[in-house]
């Protein structure tokens, strides 16, 4: 006799005999015929209707789910996508990777002296034993924890005897300002990177990314890379305290751990190269916070930032960030917190920069985003204004304004070139403080000397540093200053100065060699153009 074929369930799956050990059902099943398929068969032989009956009530099984390993899927398995690295947003991120490396390359200017002189000439210094130290060093108002990323590169490639070195930031696309700045050397540049990053791990309503001991992490770096880092994060942090269910837990374990190893480190990396036990994020709070001696270098008034600062900076982006910060839900409220207090904040110190205000530029963008989210009608066009209005500012700002400081850095670095030059040579930079980089860009001990201009730290109210003392008189300075000393072989200074000391120059048999364009908007003691004087080897 034929064994009967299997019975058919709901779901069209037949209930074939399962063979797997340690079931006790599986048990049954182990013979040739089933104990059910007898009784099948039996039933058979007692008449069709009671087969079909039984036919019937089969149709109902369903098979009971298996909660063993042996029948769950693997991962990726049976046309499911396991996670990928960077999911559907690969091509978003390599088009990211290739344009901010392009943007190093179309950024060929200078914009303020802290980009080489808090970064690569403190680099430079460590690694090469030479070069020049700016009053912050000496006073420790600056950290080696920030440079000291620069030394690495530069050590690593002193190992393999290569000079010409690229340093690629990758950053977030955004505006001109931050085309503009985002490859620069500038600790504001790391502190807003750490900020974006730090953003990312918030514990924000809906993230799925969020991570209280990281994002503290990150804000920890940027403080002690620059102390007034902290600033836009002290609502960020008040308000994740005040919602945290376990705010004993988020103190011990996560402010208190995260704060000493950060705060350790610098500790350790300034005790090696002070060589002594200095809290610089201290005294730089209290040189430009609480004592405010940052007005040496520039004073503006109080609402500089509301009517000039963030203005600029968002340029075009302005009337989209206003309409985002009217239009954003109520979650978004604390970024718009963080804009307005930083901002505040800053307001109150008399020396400001546009530079300080770029960390909130990621906070700003937030809201012009959402504004272009509800401009369905005009959103293309939106789009389009903006890439096209900033596109213009980013590359004049990144290849013509102001590049005259790098470029004349070129022509000395070809004093190096020849090591016969290097014996007789030498430079006097007469142009405002710290207008150039310096042995960074020139690597090599050439005997360079430039105007310098150290804060009043004894507080005496006639004081005038070296900078203000020349341009007070350039040419009693010079005759002064050289009158029985040794004259140097090369004069840099801007194209303004050199109607004024013209006799000095004539005089000492200097002609213009090199002409380097600057600016196209002059001002003050900063000239449109460089030159570069040789004294006649007589």
């Amino acid at each position: 006799m034929r064994s009967p074929s299997p019975r058919k369930l709901r779901h069209g799956r037949s209930l074939a005999p399962e063979h797997h050990s340690g079931s006790a059902q599986c048990g049954r099943e182990r013979g040739p015929l089933g104990l059910e398929a007898q009784s099948d068969m039996q039933a058979g032989a007692e008449g069709g209707f009671f087969l079909r009956r039984r036919s019937r009530s089969a149709d109902t099984v369903r098979l009971r789910k298996r909660k063993s390993a042996l029948y769950s899927a693997a991962p990726g398995v049976g046309g499911e996508r396991g996670p990928e690295l960077f999911g559907e947003n690969i091509y978003l991120v390599l088009f990211t990777i290739t344009l901010r490396v392009l943007n190093c390359f179309l950024v060929q200017t200078s914009f303020v002296p802290d980009e080489y002189w808090q970064s690569l000439e403190v680099a430079h210094h460590m690694v090469f034993n030479y070069g020049y130290l700016t009053w912050e060093w000496a006073e420790g108002l600056r950290g080696y924890s920030y440079p000291l990323l620069f030394a690495t590169i530069y050590r690593v490639l002193q190992l393999l005897a290569k000079d010409d070195v690229q340093l690629l930031y990758l950053c977030q696309l955004c505006s001109w300002f931050t085309w503009y700045c985002c490859t620069r050397t500038l600790t504001n540049t790391m502190e807003t990177v750490l900020t974006i990053f730090a953003l990312f791990y918030y514990p924000m309503e809906g993230s799925k990314t969020r991570s209280s001991c990281k994002y503290l992490t990150l804000v920890a770096l940027a403080f002690i890379i620059r102390p007034t880092a902290v600033i836009p994060w002290i609502p960020l942090v008040l308000r994740h305290f005040w919602q945290e269910q376990k705010k004993v837990d988020l103190v011990l374990y996560s402010y208190i751990p995260v704060g000493l190893v950060t705060l350790g480190i610098s500790l350790i990396i300034d005790r090696v190269f002070f060589g002594e036990w200095i809290l610089v994020q201290l005294k730089f709070l209290k040189f430009n916070v609480l004592q405010n001696l940052g007005t040496f270098y520039g004073s503006h008034p109080w609402h500089w930032y509301l009517t000039q600062g963030l203005p600029v900076i968002l340029g075009t982006h302005l009337p989209f960030f206003i309409h985002g910060c009217i239009q954003a839900p109520k979650r978004y409220r604390i970024l718009l917190v963080v804009v307005v207090w930083t901002v505040l904040v800053y307001s109150t110190l008399s020396h400001k920069e546009f530079r300080f205000i770029y960390p909130v530029l990621p906070f700003c963008m937030v809201f012009c985003g959402y504004s272009l989210k509800q401009l369905k009608t005009w959103k293309k066009s939106a789009i389009t204004f903006l890439l096209l209005s900033n596109l213009l500012p980013a590359l004049y700002m990144g290849l013509i304004h102001q590049r005259g400081s790098l470029d004349v850095m070129i022509h000395m670095q070809q004093l190096c070139n020849n090591s016969s030059n290097q014996s007789w040579a030498s430079v006097f930079v007469m142009m405002p403080c710290h207008s150039t980089p310096f042995y960074s860009h020139v690597h090599c001990p050439l005997p360079m000397r430039f105007l310098r201009c150290p804060p009043d730290l004894t507080e005496k109210e006639s004081y005038l540093d070296e900078a203000d003392i020349f341009y007070s008189n350039p040419l009693k300075w010079l005759n002064e200053e050289f009158c029985n000393g040794t004259l140097p072989t090369h004069l840099v200074f801007f194209s303004v100065l050199e109607q004024e000391i013209s006799s000095f120059l004539v005089l000492n048999g200097y002609e213009r060699t090199t002409t380097v364009f600057h600016t196209h908007m002059p001002q003050g003691r900063i000239g449109s153009h460089i030159y570069v004087y040789t004294r006649r080897v007589k």
